[in-house]
């Protein structure tokens, strides 16, 4: 930001030391550890064109950039506790711009119960740039990980998954669908379920790249195969209007990105126990398939036949 007409040190001091707990004094922070506790870590970065368009608002995009990084936490079942900054911005950007932006911080800061811990700024020749490392405590040896599924497992995502792919063609004007364009900008991190369902699913991951894609991952990180089943993936009304039963269009919407639901596995017994738990955190949960033995997965329609997959996710080009 130095060359804004306010000087970096203005800036940090009038926008973004409000966030801190310590004011941002130090070049560093000490952070203590619970007992009892360890600390889950993520970064993400978004960059302008190829993970959003440019024409957000900086409130918007200071949560998106948020929360798609608590995404990550919730999917490890870590409550978010502090985050570091790294924030990149073209040679005149105006400060009206980094308060709106400071604004959408502080606004999810408070939803979601974490705090600015440090970061960095600079200029860029053009494009936005930002980064987000978020930190979060689970109790020691607790981390939901990837890799824990077992043969028999169901599979359940929450939410409806396709929105962040067909809130992308509103955003790019394809599509007049505002309540997706809603949905692709500002994601909803499933934060107090994945809190609650930690020590209960066997994997977890967030549907970032597209719902086929990530199943890929947590497969193979299990060492597992997976029977999908394409009519029992939860959509939204958007998204049943536009696929309208094309099984082509439904595969489609499980490819696409951006959706930052959870993808996780559980034993069939435990079901009843994470209605509850749905209930209880207002998060809806639907069971679309079951892990199986082997080391592949398939997608079915509900008359049984093996659909051919050939677009599995999605990959961030520019937009």
């Amino acid at each position: 930001m130095c060359a804004h007409k306010a000087s970096e040190f203005s800036i940090i001091a009038r926008y973004f030391a409000p966030l801190s707990e310590d004011a941002l004094i130090d070049d560093a922070i000490a952070v203590g550890c619970p007992s009892g506790m360890e600390w889950v870590m993520t970064t993400d970065s978004m960059q302008e064109g190829i993970h959003f368009i440019g024409d957000e608002s900086p409130a918007a995009l200071a949560q998106k950039l948020l929360r798609v990084n608590l995404s990550d936490l919730a999917a490890k079942g870590a409550r978010p506790r502090h985050y570091f900054l790294n924030i990149g911005l073209p040679s005149g950007t105006g400060e009206n711009w980094i308060a709106g932006f400071a604004d959408g911080l502080k606004q999810d800061q408070k939803q979601f119960g974490l705090t600015l811990a440090g970061g960095d700024s600079t200029n860029t020749k053009r494009d936005i740039s930002l980064s987000i490392t978020v930190m979060g405590l689970v109790p020691a040896g607790g981390m939901t990980r990837r890799s824990g599924a077992r043969a028999g497992d169901r599979i359940y995502v929450t939410g409806t998954i396709g929105d962040g792919f067909l809130g992308l063609l509103a955003a790019k004007g394809k599509l007049d669908a505002p309540a997706m364009l809603a949905r692709y900008r500002m994601p909803t991190p499933r934060c107090d379920l994945g809190i609650a369902i930690r020590g209960l699913a066997t994997a977890a991951m967030d549907i970032s790249d597209g719902l086929l894609q990530d199943l890929g991952h947590l497969c193979r990180a299990s060492g597992l195969g997976a029977d999908l089943v394409l009519e029992q993936v939860p959509h939204s009304a958007d998204g049943v209007a536009w696929h309208d039963g094309d099984e082509e269009r439904r595969m489609a919407l499980l490819s696409g990105g951006d959706d930052y639901e959870l993808l996780f596995t559980m034993p069939e017994f435990l079901e009843h126990h994470l209605l509850s738990i749905a209930t209880q955190t207002a998060t809806s949960v639907a069971c679309i398939g079951q892990m199986t033995k082997g080391n592949a997965w398939q997608l079915r329609n509900a008359k049984g036949d093996i659909l051919n997959v050939t677009e599995e996710g999605y990959s961030h080009r520019f937009i």
